[in-house]
């Protein structure tokens, strides 16, 4: 292995011939073990002062939505005892684990403010000062800055508008009449958990159904089937789920959530919408303990005005209504990022004009966000070993 360092000529900054990793995460720390595991020197640069900053900050009930089979990191399992689907302590030990077993190179309280293309190599502008690189993965996230839409009128609301982001916990809710907007993934994790608790009246405000599966069909956890549906074509994975959600809930029309736009791994791939996770919504929709209602059109001073004119009083509304990944600041002058701060690459791919950039972690999975980020970070590090390698002789 080489020393890492290419020294440059005579006044200038020392250019890191590795890689700089930003976001020590699940995918930043994967792509950093799997890099190091190819023989290519790693620095990891974290914005924050501890790992797993993000978990720390979610509400106390949040579990992962996928199998702890399946979200292991490389080189780590999961305790014994451990729940199939593992709360949010034990993923935060997992990755300090990860970290520790493997020895990753992370360094904390490094915010990376801008990088910059200067022709055989990438300037990143820290809080620490400058760093110079051949190679930069970007793992930061997509769900970096939560995002609420600015509703009409919603800041004469005398009522609470909160993203689910800062959710709590769900006993906090007791008594209170609650709004979610959003019939996504974190929508259904909130009135999962709110169903759950002594709440007054739910309501759900959808502007799509969603692509829904149930957490279990009786003692099997339903997400061990994601590798095999991963595999599948889009078209016949849309049937095999939509066939799914139809044989375990029937009709969720008659209930009043509107039909979807697409197949769940369809929209998976092509607007980067998670698949919902039902584990009692479902029943509290069936029975009226939440009602479903049109999408929201504006906010008085203590009413809420849907689409179709109805209106309601409610004491708190939870926004489910997604995140950006907050890359604008960092990355808007490189014409590398959607019309919403989504990188229009992920993985493994890169842009030949600006060559030695990726990202991961920036899309979800139906296999889910670790298990997508060992096969991304393999992907990553056998390409960068490869651009590395000396051309062979003639």
């Amino acid at each position: 292995m080489d020393t890492g360092i290419l020294h440059a000529e005579a006044g200038q900054q020392a250019i890191f011939n590795g890689v700089i990793v930003i976001g020590a995460g699940g995918a930043g720390l994967t792509t950093a073990h799997a890099l190091l595991k190819a023989g290519v020197q790693v620095m990891v640069l974290e914005k924050e002062a501890r790992l797993a900053e993000p978990w720390h900050r979610r509400h106390a009930q949040l579990h992962l939505n996928t199998h702890r089979d399946l979200s292991a990191l490389p080189g780590v399992s999961f305790p014994p005892g451990t729940p199939a689907f593992p709360h949010r302590s034990a993923v935060i030990r997992h990755l300090n684990e990860f970290r520790a077993i493997h020895r990753l190179p992370v360094e904390f309280s490094i915010a990376v403010e801008e990088i910059a293309f200067e022709g055989d190599h990438w300037l990143v502008r820290t809080s620490a000062g400058p760093r110079l690189a051949r190679h930069v993965v970007i793992a930061t996230g997509r769900d970096r800055q939560p995002f609420i839409p600015a509703w009409k009128g919603m800041k004469t609301f005398v009522g609470r508008i909160i993203h689910s982001a800062e959710f709590g916990d769900a006993n906090d809710y007791a008594g209170r009449k609650i709004l979610v907007v959003g019939a996504g993934n974190s929508g259904f994790d909130a009135l999962n958990h709110l169903v759950r608790a002594d709440t007054g009246q739910i309501w759900l405000s959808a502007r799509n159904g969603p692509a829904l599966l149930p957490k279990r069909i009786g003692q099997i956890a339903v997400h061990r089937f994601s590798p095999m549906l991963a595999r599948l074509p889009f078209r016949l994975a849309d049937a095999v789920m939509a066939a799914t959600q139809r044989l375990v809930f029937g009709d969720l029309a008659a209930f009043g959530l509107p039909p979807t736009p697409s197949g769940g791994a369809s929209r998976l791939a092509s607007d980067y919408t998670a698949i919902a996770t039902d584990d009692g919504a479902v029943d509290a929709i069936k029975g009226g303990r939440i009602i479903v209602v049109p999408t929201v059109r504006e906010f008085t001073r203590d009413t809420v005005i849907f689409d179709n004119g109805m209106t309601i009083q409610t004491d708190i509304v939870i926004a489910a209504t997604g995140y950006r990944t907050g890359l604008e600041t960092m990355l808007g002058k490189l014409g590398v990022l959607d019309e919403k701060g989504v990188p229009l690459f992920n993985g493994a791919d890169h842009d030949p004009k600006l060559p030695g950039l990726r990202f991961t972690g920036m899309r979800p999975s139906i296999r889910g966000c670790f298990a997508n980020a060992r096969i991304q970070a393999e992907a990553i590090a056998a390409r960068i070993a490869r651009e590395r390698r000396p051309p062979s002789p003639v």
